[in-house]
């Protein structure tokens, strides 16, 4: 992949994980106050939630800036696991986001308060829409540049905008109901807190099996292959690895040719195949070939 097309990517990673940031300081301002002010305490957890995910984008903007490190004598292949060790945490904060909020809200449920203001539910729907589209916006962005960890920041926003659909749920409830359903804005958080788990666990499972070399989607194996093969006096490939790093992706592959070409006919055509390979599927950064005799038993 070249350098300047690999660079692109990660400060376009960057800004998006800097937007996060911005945003969840803002909202989390603006619902804390309002949660505090208008007594709900699933729009206090709302704003609980926005903070950790000011934690995660963070994690997600120094995780990128790392990853964007060239590669030396300590670290041959660069620097992009850090890129999927981002995408871990901000899974694991996910994950302990909802275990803090589900203990507070079973305590509120014990022992219920007030019931909320009306005007939190104003807050709770404009949060909603906002959260929402910054979802579709990060993972898009996320998806379009490769980065797990930009789509797992992605997921917080998404879940943010499940509790406060809860929230939205419950105080409608506690104030429809009146007397005796205080308790339902305090359910709405614990209902919510499932959903943020569970994100939260896949996304984790998603970011570790990336550190552990899962292979990645087959559509790109698939174009690597079809690279290879159209290259001239390519007989046919065996061996086919490729691994996610970061942004970016390494393929170890065994080329078939000719058994009586010589060394430097093969070692000409090892370089043609990656030239092709990185051409035609810019995602991948390098390709390590091995030649070897076609039709060999």
């Amino acid at each position: 992949m070249p350098r300047s097309k690999t660079s692109t990517n990660q400060q376009k990673a960057a800004h998006l994980s800097l937007f996060s940031v911005t945003s969840n300081v803002l909202l989390a301002g603006i619902k804390g106050v309002a949660g505090v002010l208008g007594n709900s305490y699933a729009l206090i957890a709302d704003a609980v939630e926005s903070t950790m995910d000011v934690f995660s984008s963070l994690v997600v903007w120094g995780g990128l800036r790392i990853a964007a490190a060239p590669p030396d004598e300590e670290h041959p292949y660069g620097h992009g696991r850090a890129e999927s060790l981002a995408a871990v945490v901000v899974a694991m904060s996910l994950v302990l986001a909802a275990i803090g909020i589900a203990v507070k809200s079973v305590g509120e449920i014990a022992d219920p308060g007030l019931a909320p203001a009306p005007f939190t539910l104003v807050v709770l729907l404009g949060v909603v829409f906002f959260k929402e589209g910054m979802f579709r916006f990060l993972h898009r962005g996320g998806r379009d540049v490769g980065s797990t960890a930009i789509q797992t920041d992605a997921w917080h926003h998404r879940s943010d905008a499940i509790t406060s659909a809860a929230a939205f749920v419950g105080i409608s409830v506690a104030l429809v109901g009146g007397e005796g359903y205080e308790a339902a804005d305090d359910w709405a958080a614990l209902f919510a807190c499932g959903i943020i788990a569970f994100n939260g666990i896949r996304l984790l499972r998603g970011a570790i099996w990336e550190l552990m070399d899962a292979a990645p989607d087959p559509e790109i194996e698939d174009r690597v292959r079809l690279a290879a093969m159209g290259t001239a006096n390519v007989e046919d490939l065996d061996v086919c690895l490729v691994r996610k790093m970061g942004l970016v992706y390494f393929v170890d592959l065994h080329v078939c040719v000719d058994g009586d070409m010589s060394v430097r006919e093969g070692h000409q055509i090892a370089h043609r195949v990656k030239d092709a390979i990185r051409k035609q599927v810019p995602v991948v950064q390098d390709v390590l070939i091995h030649i070897e005799p076609a039709g060999k038993g």
